[in-house]
């Protein structure tokens, strides 16, 4: 595993905001039932920061034809949905819910060509709301494949997310498993498929990113 190189700055403030507050513990708090205790939380919260932004070595499953899951999580929604922002038709819609403990890296889920990136403002309400697709802070990229399918996907922010990265670039050649970006606390991500995909998921399932193969199209 590896730190996610636009979290170093992050990670690095959260260090030092934890150093502080353990030297006034340890310091200036004599009640060693009060500061032990509290020094412990504090270095939890580290340890789970480093791992929150680690990004996993995975072994990709994808490929142009095979789509794996974005993000690691749980699988919420299943449905018809029209994408009106590229697509402009109807497709069939993954939505992945990432809580607090899911790493939020997020990966390529098909190898292909990205035809499509756009960042929009957005509201921060709770992930697994249904307006949260439409009114939420996201990215959106959609991946042309070599056979011509297009599979677009939105990183969405979540009541406590406040920055969504992502990689993509128009014109940009990308390979199924490799990291396309992250997003920082509760999130989401959406997956926007052709209607005549064969879908390998159900809602409930949970789901490792490159590993886990959400659809075949």
């Amino acid at each position: 595993m590896r730190l996610d190189k636009n979290t170093y700055g992050t990670v690095l403030l959260v260090y030092l905001i934890s150093a502080v507050l353990i030297f006034v513990l340890q310091y200036f708090v004599r009640t060693w039932w009060i500061a032990w205790p509290l020094t412990l939380g504090i270095l939890w919260v580290c340890v789970w920061q480093t791992c929150f932004h680690m990004v996993p070595r995975r072994t990709p499953a994808g490929s142009s034809t095979l789509v794996t899951a974005v993000a690691d999580g749980k699988i919420v929604t299943i449905e018809t949905a029209y994408e009106k922002l590229f697509l402009k038709r109807d497709c069939t819609m993954i939505s992945i819910y990432m809580d607090f403990w899911d790493v939020h890296a997020n990966f390529w889920p098909v190898t292909g060509t990205v035809d499509y990136t756009e960042y929009y403002p957005g509201e921060h309400f709770l992930a697994f709301k249904p307006k949260a697709s439409e009114e939420n802070e996201h990215t959106c990229t959609c991946i042309r494949t070599r056979e011509g399918k297009e599979v677009f996907f939105k990183q969405l922010a979540g009541g406590f997310a406040r920055r969504i990265v992502c990689y993509a670039k128009e014109g940009m050649e990308v390979k199924a498993g490799e990291q396309c970006g992250i997003i920082k606390f509760g999130s989401r991500i959406d997956i926007y498929l052709p209607t005549d995909a064969e879908i390998c998921v159900s809602v409930g399932d949970t789901v490792r990113a490159c590993e886990t193969v959400v659809a075949k199209l």
